[in-house]
């Protein structure tokens, strides 16, 4: 059942892919919503990320982890290098849950 279902999923994706490039001469899209569409996809990825930042399982992560995307989130605004930004809010989120913040 489960290969079963992974198969079925794989297919689909794969359908829907190939649908854009077949569909591609096809479908116009308005001045608008070429326009809209980079902003669409950032607020997806700006959703999943807060998602991810603010719940674990179907709770509420607790403070230490939107601590460590904040310190996180900062340092990559202030354009630090990746491993720092990644390594200080790994550490942020440690110490918090080391101090017993949750």
């Amino acid at each position: 059942m489960l290969l079963a279902s992974i198969l079925v999923l794989a297919l689909g994706t794969y359908l829907m892919r190939l649908s854009g490039v077949l569909l591609r001469e096809r479908l116009e899209l308005s001045d608008q919503v070429q326009r809209l569409l980079p902003m669409a996809a950032a607020a997806l990825l700006a959703a999943l990320a807060g998602t991810a930042a603010l719940m674990q399982a179907s709770g509420f992560a607790g403070v230490a982890r939107p601590a460590g995307v904040a310190v996180g989130a900062l340092l990559a605004w202030r354009r630090a290098p990746f491993v720092v930004v990644v390594l200080a809010a790994a550490a942020t989120s440690a110490l918090l849950r080391l101090a017993g913040v949750r």
